[in-house]
């Protein structure tokens, strides 16, 4: 009997899962087949949490990389000036209704885009948690991001972000945190379609310098929230941009107009000493934020660039792992250490001359040329 998905003879691929049951088909294909055989696709999430007084930070982050069969997840915790992290990865499951367990950690949806649960056991590595997201905005979903180099899709996806409260505990090597939602504020986000995941191929001849710059900036206030992400060329021009304020009563965002900003890099690193944005709404009508960075979150820490958990990376049918350092970094220049979420004081001044205070990061990843700041080479830090 001929198959209609599969691959080698005698091979049929169970590509039914329990999703198929629902009506949520975009195509003809079973949920589990993706639209593109893009080894790069992938579909993910990222949830961070601070304490108000900025005594604690953590972040996770899943992933699923259906073409490359990986599924990997990540749990990282920052006190006493120490970062500790868990990693696990696994064979991608089947069966979408599993993808949300990797190792010891395991992600739930409670309720779409309102309530998540975020669940670590691993106490080898020093981390257990228990932690429910509950969100205190609607979902900010970014314009989408999608750039060539040269005839090929680099980037293709969706992503959105949404701003909540956390509730539950965190227990470090045998010390538990208590987590209420009056004292623990985040972010999280949610993506999916085609960027660079998993192990390095080979792509043909150049297409141009090695460059990235991106700025993402969720922060959190009493009775809102505020939003603002870039992306720039070298020369600086934004290919991609986002500035929103949303009120934390579940209504939509509302879009800015313009939104120009300022960052003073500290001297020797591509991190911000400073950083300011303008949030000008359609009447002209500008509001400043100002972030004062308190701390360095390593993203290697959930996988980004690191050298041995790195996304969508093969590492057998099951692998758990941890590591962790003090913090700051010694070296903020080495290449696995510029990826960063410098979690920040926030004052917003709106134009009647109020003036609010949060909490929120500001995210950085700046590789490569960048004129506007002066950086010329890969990794030369700022004067």
């Amino acid at each position: 009997m001929p198959t209609a998905y599969g691959s080698g003879a005698g091979y049929r691929s169970r590509v039914l899962s329990a999703f198929d049951d629902f009506p949520i088909h975009q195509g003809s294909l079973p949920v589990a087949l993706t639209a593109t055989s893009d080894p790069n696709h992938y579909d993910r999430y990222f949830f961070n949490g601070y304490h108000r007084d900025a005594s604690v930070y953590f972040a996770a982050a899943m992933g699923l990389y259906p073409n490359r069969h990986v599924a990997d997840a990540a749990f990282s915790v920052v006190m006493n000036g120490e970062q500790i992290n868990v990693h696990a990865s696994r064979r991608a499951p089947e069966d979408r209704a599993e993808a949300t367990r990797v190792g010891p950690i395991t992600v739930e949806v409670l309720a779409g885009l309102r309530t998540l649960r975020l669940t670590v056991e691993s106490p080898e590595h020093g981390l257990r948690a228990d932690l429910r997201f509950e969100h205190r905005t609607a979902a900010v979903e970014e314009p989408h991001f999608f750039r060539r180099t040269g005839q090929r899709v680099f980037f293709d996806y969706t992503r959105l972000t949404q701003f909540g409260t956390w509730t539950g505990w965190i227990e470090v090597d045998g010390t538990r945190v208590s987590v209420t939602p009056d004292q623990y504020w985040g972010s999280r986000d949610r993506s999916w379609g085609v960027r660079p995941v998993g192990e390095r191929y080979a792509y043909g001849a150049p297409t141009g310098e090695p460059q990235f710059y991106w700025l993402w900036a969720p922060v959190n206030f009493e009775t809102f929230c505020t939003h603002f992400d870039v992306n720039e060329t070298a020369d600086g021009e934004r290919w991609h941009q986002e500035a929103v304020i949303v009120d934390a009563d579940g209504s939509p965002a509302v879009g800015m107009a313009a939104s120009p900003y300022r960052v003073s890099w500290r001297s020797g690193t591509r991190h911000a000493e400073t950083f300011e944005v303008d949030f000008v709404d359609d009447t002209g009508k500008v509001s400043v934020l100002t972030l004062d960075p308190l701390l360095h979150f390593q993203m290697i820490g959930l996988g980004y660039g690191h050298p041995e958990w790195g996304h969508g990376v093969w590492k057998g049918e099951h692998a758990v792992g941890g590591d962790r350092w003090a913090l700051p970094v010694a070296d903020p220049l080495a290449p696995h250490h510029l990826h960063i979420q410098a979690l920040s004081r926030a004052t917003l001044r709106l134009p009647d001359g109020a003036v609010h205070h949060g909490m929120g990061i500001l995210e950085q990843l700046v590789i490569g040329r960048h004129e506007p700041s002066g950086f010329e080479g890969l990794f030369d830090g700022a004067r």
